[in-house]
């Protein structure tokens, strides 16, 4: 297929998964490399921004996912009666920032920096599928690593790591204030796409 036929092919199937589909299952199934498959993504995406669409494609590590335009997000809140998700705590920002940035971690280096123990916090980010087990520290009591989840980075509306704000200087005495104000601006942009964690609690 040229490209022609790959971009409606591509927008037919993103649309009907109405989740994140892997690049390698769309290269699979359209009999094209990963490489054309996010190229065809890219042009696909800039379409859309090009000519003010209602949609936006985004890439989120090795998926893709069509979406609301983030502009559109209240009109739509108003006519499927979605109720907004509860935002974030502050420890949980906090907590959340230090995974992102320092990840893989433990729950006992995210204390560490903290300086408060985030047993809850930590539970309550894996429960809402923001972050995720990554293996064990090689160490003493073998405790559970954990990094940020594809969850994550839609809710912060970004589609790799790479696009995080550059981390603060956390030696300075607003080092972690400023970490946490960085993610809550990062996840105002994703709010479109915030998971409903309020249903997911409920689970």
């Amino acid at each position: 297929m040229d490209i022609i036929e790959l971009a409606p092919a591509l927008e037919a199937i993103l649309f009907a998964s109405g989740e994140p589909v892997p690049t390698a299952r769309l290269s699979l199934v359209l009999g094209i490399s990963e490489e054309d498959v996010l190229t065809t993504a890219k042009k696909l995406g800039d379409y859309y921004e090009e000519n003010s669409r209602g949609i936006r494609l985004l890439h989120l590590g090795k998926t893709l996912q069509l979406c609301s335009a983030p502009e559109f997000a209240k009109l739509i809140s108003r006519v499927i009666e979605h109720r907004a998700a509860p935002r974030l705590s502050p420890s949980a920002l906090e907590a959340l920032a230090i995974i992102a940035y320092f990840q893989p971690v433990t729950r006992a280096y995210v204390e560490q920096v903290r300086g408060v123990d985030s047993s809850y916090t930590v539970s309550s980010l894996a429960e809402k599928g923001l972050i995720e087990p990554a293996g064990r520290l090689d160490a003493p009591g073998r405790p559970t690593l954990y990094r940020t989840t594809e969850a994550f980075l839609r809710v912060m509306g970004v589609s790799s790591l790479d696009e995080l704000p550059t981390l603060p200087d956390l030696t300075e005495s607003d080092g972690l204030e400023k970490l946490q104000d960085a993610v809550e601006k990062l996840r105002s942009r994703g709010e479109q796409l915030e998971i409903d964690m309020e249903e997911k609690e409920a689970e």
